[in-house]
């Protein structure tokens, strides 16, 4: 099952185990710059508002009552990450595993390919949470990405339109598969009473947040900005994950501008450059797991134009204020640690 819940999606399993509950957010961000170096991760300016696609049927193209799920506005050239929330397990202190396919315009993102159901491993077309905090972008390379980055549907710009030459799905779709659940307690033994601190065993989710026009209302993703991020590989079989009962989703991309004409709502205001958030003082994040071992790059990915490179081949200016800038407040997340162990950070 798959609900509309505070400005996210949240997919339940209730079959395979009362607890298997994945949340997934679409987090604003700032656009890093579409330049030559590679920038740490942008932070979270909370959740893109959304809206069921159905309940918008007087106002939407058909095309996106037919693909159903639901709608959230971007601004032409505004990026977001998603983050992934799972539920911890209290007896086990370990939260449900969950298989996430994740694509734009029907391309994975991780592989490159096209879309298909089920999960393949070689090259692998999805992600794991909760090893898999937050997705960024396109996987590019080995432990980098290129920022996802709203372009408008038939400009040229989107992954879809540079792999297939065609503007026809836009959007980003999903799929996600929850671990078998004799697996998961077959992995995940339940721990004795004691080995719970009172703190632990009132946490419940392992949740990792930073916090009227005519024009078209599609929009697509288009790859941006260098990030470092690595996408982890599945250390689990294939075979662990139920593909039986999976949920997917078409996240449909609606232009701001159209966003208020569609559904009576003001969009929220443009996140703030990345040089005036970087003056600011404000953090970046780098997050590492030292336990996991990161994907390759996807071929087809790594040869995608950017924005403004494409941008500078048509001879548009489809990035304003694209400034390089120095992150200087930098936060890390380490993430792989022994239980009990003390980092040794930089004095």
């Amino acid at each position: 099952m798959i609900e509309l819940e505070r400005d996210a999606l949240t997919f339940s399993f209730p079959e395979v185990h009362p607890q298997a509950t994945l949340r997934i957010e679409f987090q604003r961000t700032l656009r890093i710059p579409d330049d030559d170096k590679t920038y740490p991760l942008p932070p979270g300016l909370g959740a893109f508002p959304m809206r069921h696609v159905d309940d918008q049927a007087a106002n939407v193209p058909s095309q996106w009552l037919q693909r159903g799920g639901v709608m959230l506005p971007m601004y032409q050239s505004e990026a977001m990450w998603l983050n992934f929330i799972t539920t911890t397990i209290q007896d086990r202190w370990q939260p449900y595993p969950f298989a996430i396919k994740v694509a734009t315009g029907k391309q994975c993102a991780v592989s490159g390919e096209a879309w298909t159901d089920g999960l393949r491993r070689k090259p692998q077309n999805y992600l794991i949470a909760p090893k898999q905090p937050w997705l960024d972008g396109y996987v590019v390379e080995k432990g980098l990405i290129r920022q996802f980055v709203a372009m408008p549907l038939g400009a040229g710009y989107s992954a879809e339109e540079q792999i297939t030459g065609k503007a026809e799905h836009g959007g980003l779709q999903l799929a996600v598969y929850p671990m078998k659940r004799d697996v998961f307690e077959r992995r995940f033994p339940k721990l004795g009473r004691m080995e719970l601190s009172r703190s632990e065993a009132f946490m419940e989710t392992a949740d990792m947040t930073l916090n009227f026009c005519m024009a078209a209302p599609d929009m697509g993703l288009a790859p941006g900005g260098r990030m470092r991020q690595e996408i982890f590989d599945d250390p689990y079989d294939l075979d662990d994950w139920n593909m039986d009962v999976g949920g997917r989703c078409f996240v449909h991309l609606c232009n701001s501008m159209v966003w208020q004409a569609i559904t009576g709502a003001m969009p929220p205001h443009p996140a703030p450059t990345a040089k005036s958030y970087t003056d600011a003082g404000l953090p970046w994040f780098d997050y590492y797991d030292d336990s996991a071992t990161a994907v390759e790059g996807a071929p087809v990915l790594s040869k995608l134009k950017s924005v403004n490179q494409m941008s500078s081949d048509k001879g548009d200016v489809a990035l304003p204020e694209n400034e390089t800038v120095t992150p200087d407040n930098l936060v890390v997340f380490r993430k792989g640690l022994k239980r009990g162990q003390v980092r040794e950070g930089v004095f």
